[in-house]
């Protein structure tokens, strides 16, 4: 896929934007730029702000750097997981990472992280890495499936979910696995306010991409790399990742909280965009040290 047909609405970018408190000559990391839409409100603030932008996916760096050209070196640009990333100490004055799945990844049926199209078991945001949704489904055994469906989809179904699997396995595509999932919950779960298959689909991409480590990694390293009154914000899209966030946040000796609840989107953004119904910001400042 073309880089300028990446496609990704940033959500709760007013929060955010209000919530990193800009400062003129100030450094920004955005660990996930994504297509580069959070970044350019960055960027647009003040004319002498710097930013450094990550992301694993290569499809969506290069979509930032080109909707982000006109900065010219007032942006750097660095492919990699925000987990791998080396943390200056006390270098930027924001961090911002949106940890939700693109709209780019979840409308390219060719990415496989979604079963309202078929396409191939992948899931990986990074191309380069070996493990893949369909490795996982079909060679990893009942065991493993029920635990990991839930421990990271939170499926109280997770075992009888994982036995039909197995039955009928190999899997070559997201819709027949979406299908043989429906078919092996009750009736009336079938046909419920979710797909049977969203947690499922959601275990599985969170290990795909070992997410949850990578986001405890970047909670671990991350606030040491703010200056002193720098922020951090972090948009988490389901209850394990706002978790973990909260509580980095709360057992932090050098963060302070600043928001007691987390930040949601107002009901104008969600008409415009209803996947944001279900982002959560927080935010927390570095304090000063002490002497």
């Amino acid at each position: 896929m073309e880089a300028q047909e990446f496609f990704h609405v940033p959500v709760l970018s007013r929060e955010v934007i209000s919530g990193l408190i800009l400062r003129p000559g100030g450094h920004y990391l955005d660990a996930t730029v994504g297509g580069g839409g959070h970044s350019s409100l960055i960027l647009e603030a003040y004319p002498d702000i710097r930013l450094t932008a990550i992301d694993q996916d290569e499809v969506a760096l290069a979509a930032a750097q080109k909707r982000l050209a006109s900065y010219g070196e007032r942006i750097k640009f660095l492919y990699s997981n925000f987990a791998a990333y080396e943390f200056p100490a006390k270098e930027y004055d924001g961090i911002l990472a949106d940890l939700g799945v693109s709209s780019h990844h979840l409308d390219s049926p060719e990415r496989g992280f979604s079963f309202r199209h078929t396409a191939s078991l992948d899931m990986r945001m990074d191309k380069g890495q070996s493990l893949t949704a369909a490795e996982i489904i079909n060679h990893w055994d009942e065991v493993e499936l029920a635990d990991i469906f839930f421990k990271y989809g939170e499926e109280r179904l997770s075992r009888r979910i994982a036995r039909r699997i197995v039955e009928k396995r190999p899997f070559n595509t997201t819709t027949e696995l979406a299908e043989a999932i429906a078919y092996s919950v009750p009736r009336k779960y079938r046909y419920g306010r979710i797909h049977p298959a969203t947690r499922v689909f959601q275990a599985l991409r969170i290990v795909v991409n070992d997410e949850l480590r990578a986001l405890e990694t970047l909670l671990a390293k991350a606030p040491e790399s703010l200056v002193d009154g720098g922020r951090i914000a972090i948009i988490s899209f389901h209850s394990l990742e706002d978790r973990l966030v909260k509580n980095a946040f709360r057992n932090s000796p050098i963060l302070k909280i600043v928001t007691k609840k987390p930040l949601e989107a107002q009901d104008d953004e969600i008409v415009n965009n209803p996947r944001a119904r279900s982002a959560k910001l927080r935010i927390a400042e570095r304090m000063g040290s002490r002497e």
